[in-house]
Parts: structure tokens; sequence; C-alpha cells
């Protein structure tokens, strides 16, 4: 099991200074609102590539606004354990962020995808089966690049051509000279990449309906998942190098229309992903609250299993007032499944009797703002 030992935050949101140090697989954080729970989450989330559970912009996590502010965290993973650190540099601007592994300055943020991963679940993803399809695209990208790496590469690369791509169409609607080999060349990098993208997408999802079907979620309601892509259905009929073609030939026929809309209409960054509760058959935005977010829960617990089985280690899930909307029996069923996992998970909640089954299985603390503490046990 891959595990976080250790916590150091240093100019952090509501803590100037923090450090705490983990030995349990089930850890609690306890607290009012506003105490600065999620606040922890959102560091350990930034330990990994990205911009964290909340998305925030880097000048907005630093204490009184005012960088530099780092985060820091120890990993066992067996074999020796290995430091992750990231925050703004003195020298850098407040929203120019630098990781470090063992002390050594990483080049990119991939390179750290090899070593350590993260799935969460917040409140506002309570409303992902309401939002548009782009948060829903989201959700299941940060699933495939966890058990795929290399995909955010895939994914940066693709989003890198079509914006230049759509810079290059507004210009000939403009009047300015495009030649036709600039876009097209644009049109083949979307094309390789954007298959890429799909082929994970694809895949991802087939493992999840399979571990779902074979009970992975435990007692919760089973999530039927289904990808929402024209770009991912081509590769059911044909190999990907034709369904390459396939795209480029559609992004070609479709540039006065583009020009027109100032962006690429179609394309794997339309993609949405669709869950249905398997068991009554309607979709999860039919469902209730509980409903809801127990299908995502069932999700992440199956994804979890995945990675643990393909990575050798499941990746540390940040579970910020989970067990809201759930009900005893599931809250019940979650402790049970979650001390199955061979994974780290971090639990938060306003109420800590909630969290009283746990027991032993668990280190819990309590926090206040600025403040966490590790509450012994009886």
């Amino acid at each position: 099991m891959l595990r976080l030992t250790r916590l150091r935050l240093a100019r952090y949101r509501s803590y100037l200074e923090a450090d705490l140090r983990f030995s349990a697989p089930l850890v609690v954080f306890a607290g009012p609102n506003g105490a600065g729970k999620t606040n922890l989450l959102e560091a350990i989330s930034l330990l990994v590539p990205g911009r964290g559970l909340r998305g925030a912009r880097l000048s907005e996590v630093a204490t009184g606004g005012e960088p530099p502010w780092a985060v820091s965290g120890h990993f066992d993973d067996g074999l020796g354990g290995f430091e992750v650190g990231t925050g703004t540099a003195p020298e850098g601007g407040p929203d120019r962020r630098t990781f470090r592994l063992d002390g050594e300055r990483l080049r990119v943020q991939s390179d750290l995808a090899e070593r350590v991963a993260a799935v969460w679940i917040t409140p506002q993803m309570d409303r992902l089966f309401q939002e548009s399809a782009g948060g829903r695209r989201r959700f299941l990208d940060r699933l495939a690049m966890a058990l795929e790496p290399h995909l955010a590469r895939e994914v940066s690369a693709y989003e890198t051509a079509m914006a230049s791509r759509n810079r290059l169409l507004a210009q000939g609607r403009e009047g300015r000279r495009v030649e036709p080999a600039w876009i097209a060349g644009l049109e083949d990098a979307m094309a390789r990449h954007g298959i890429a993208v799909a082929a994970s997408r694809r895949a991802l999802v087939a493992r999840l309906n399979a571990s779902l079907e074979a009970g992975a979620a435990g007692e919760f309601p089973r999530a039927g998942l289904a990808l929402q892509d024209p770009a991912a259905d081509l590769l059911d009929g044909m190999p990907a190098l034709a369904a390459e073609e396939a795209l480029r030939a559609g992004w070609a026929a479709s540039r006065p229309r583009d020009a027109a809309a100032g962006a690429t209409l179609t394309g794997p960054h339309r993609a949405d992903l669709l869950f249905t509760h398997a068991e009554k058959g309607i979709a999860a935005g039919l469902c209730s609250t509980g409903e809801q977010k127990a299908l995502l829960v069932s999700t992440v617990l199956a994804h979890a299993g995945l990675i643990a089985a393909a990575r050798g280690f499941a990746p540390l899930l940040l579970l910020d007032e989970v067990a809201a909307h759930l009900d005893a029996r599931r809250r019940a069923a979650l402790f049970a499944a979650l001390t199955a996992l061979p994974a780290q998970s971090f639990l938060t909640g306003t109420d800590s009797e909630v969290f009283a089954p746990l027991g032993g299985a668990a280190e819990h603390w309590s926090v206040s703002p600025g403040l966490a503490c590790r509450i012994p046990l009886p």
C-alpha cells in the first residue's frame, strides 16, 4: 500500500505552518465548517499532477494571498519511500508552481504521475450529474490519468493543437492569409492525440463496468457507465489509423463552420460520460441525492481496485464530506469497503460521531482554524 506518512504545510491557506504524521490506512479529519478540513485534503491533492481538488489558482492558496507557499509529503512505498514537494519558488510569480521529487526539481508534472496518484470526491461533485458534459469528462480523465499517466500528455497535446487551429481559423475569418497546410498539420496532431485519448477513455469505461459487474462496489448500487464520444465510437469498427483519418477528414470539411463558430465543434473534447443506476435502469440525474452520491462512491471504489491491480499501488482516496447524504447502512458499507481496499483514505466531516464505527481502524484528527490535532484512542 502506498501511504502518505507525513504532510507539511507552510503559508498554505489557513495554515501558517503545520506538520502532520500519519500511520494508519484510514485518516479522519473532523471539525466545524470553515475549520480547514478541506484545505488539508486539497494540500494532499496538490502532491499529484494537476490543479488539485478545488482547481484553484495558485495565488489563491497562499496564506493572505501572499506567496511563497509550500506543501510537502513523505510517502512510504515499501521501497524506501520518497518525498514530494510543491509550491511557489521565492523568485517565481504567484502562479508559477514547481515540483520536487526527493529534492530534485521535476521538469514536467507527468514525471510525478509514475509514483503517486489520487482520486477525490467533493461536495461540488454532487452536481456532476446535472452540470455540463465538461465536468463529467474531466472526472473521467482524472480517473484515466491515474491509470495511464501518459494520458495527461496526450490531452495537453490535443488541446494545444486545437487552440492553435482555432487561432488560425480566426485569422482566416478576419481575411488574413493562412496556409491550408498549417491547419492540416494541426488537424493531424489533433487526430493522433485525440484517438489516443478516446482509446484510453473507452478502455477505462469498459474496465470499470466489468469491475462493477463483478461486485467491486460491494453493498453500493452498481453504476453503469457509457462513453458518449463519436471519436471513441470510430474505434468500434475500424483500426486506430483509419479512425485518425476519419477525424482529419471531418475537421477539414468543417473548417468554414468552425471558423464561423470560433471553435472546433466536434472531437474528443466534446465527449460525455453517462451514468446509470444499473439495478433500477434509470439515469443518475433522475436518482435521489443519496443515490447519486452512492453511484459516485461505487465508481471510485471500483477505480481504486483497478489502479491497485494495474500499477501495484492504489491511489490516495480523498473523500470530502462523503458521508453526507448517505444513510447509516450505506455509511457502514463505505467504511467496510475502505477498510478492505489496499488504499489509504482521508475523510472529512463535521460530526466526529459519524466516524465512530471505524474505531481503531482509523486515525482521528480534530481540526480547528489553522490547527489539526490527532485524537488519541481511549
